[in-house]
C-alpha cells in the first residue's frame, strides 16, 4: 500500500526549484546584459576575413560547391555511359541527354568523352 507523504514533505522542494530557476534567471540576465553593454567600434572598418597577416588566405583544398559538382556530374556520367552502351535504348534519346549534359557541363559531351570522368 502506498503512502501519501504530508504537504510539509512537499514545499522545501518546491522552495529550493524555484530559488534555482530564479538564480538561474538572474544569471542569465546579467550574462545578456554584459553581452550587449559593449557594442562594436563603429570607427573602424571590419577586417577583411579572406586575409591573415597582410596575405590573401587561399585554402588548399577546393571549394565544397565544386567538389559536390564534379561528383555529380561523374554520377551522371556514368548513367549516361550505361544509356550509350545499351542498344535497347534509342539513339534521339540518348542525344538529348548528351546535350542536355553538355549544357550542365560547358563542354560537348558524346558518349566518348563520357570516358573522361
Amino acid at each position: 500500500m502506498i503512502q501519501e507523504m504530508p504537504n510539509a514533505a512537499v514545499k522545501p522542494c518546491m522552495n529550493t526549484s524555484r530559488v534555482v530557476l530564479l538564480l538561474t534567471l538572474a544569471f542569465l540576465a546579467c550574462a545578456v546584459e554584459a553581452q550587449t553593454a559593449e557594442p562594436a567600434a563603429a570607427d573602424e572598418p571590419p577586417p577583411d576575413a579572406r586575409k591573415a597577416g597582410g596575405k590573401p588566405y587561399r585554402y588548399p583544398m577546393p571549394a565544397i560547391a565544386q567538389t559536390v559538382r564534379e561528383v555529380q556530374h561523374a554520377t551522371q556520367a556514368m548513367l549516361l555511359r550505361e544509356y550509350c552502351a545499351d542498344e535497347k535504348i534509342p539513339d534521339e534519346f540518348v542525344n538529348e541527354r548528351l546535350a542536355e549534359f553538355s549544357r550542365q557541363t560547358g563542354r560537348s559531351e558524346d558518349c566518348r568523352t563520357l570516358l573522361d570522368y
